[in-house]
């Protein structure tokens, strides 16, 4: 779980390092083969909003962790995004 868990803050920190500030994502937490991020940022008054999800998916793709979004939630300040790991893609993780 350790490499996972590095992966995964190895992912989020690339995503940052290129959308940030108008988009910033924050691991929330990782269970039962669950990630839940955090987004905030400006880019929440903007269309194409779930590119960003999408770009974030991708990021974490080039770390090994394959991954889907299994469900949006919007909160007053931003997002919580919930990604699925695929245990075929991440056994090794």
């Amino acid at each position: 779980m350790n490499f996972m868990k590095k992966s995964i803050e190895d992912g989020i920190k690339e995503f940052n390092k290129w959308r940030s500030p108008e988009a910033k994502a924050k691991l929330i937490s990782i269970e039962n083969g669950k990630i839940k991020v955090k987004f905030s940022g400006p880019f929440c008054l903007s269309c194409g909003i779930y590119d960003y999800f999408e770009d974030l998916r991708i990021f974490l793709e080039e770390k090994k962790i394959k991954v889907k979004i299994e469900k949006i939630e919007e909160k007053e300040d931003g997002f919580l995004v919930t990604f699925r790991c695929s245990n075929e893609a991440n056994r090794g993780a």
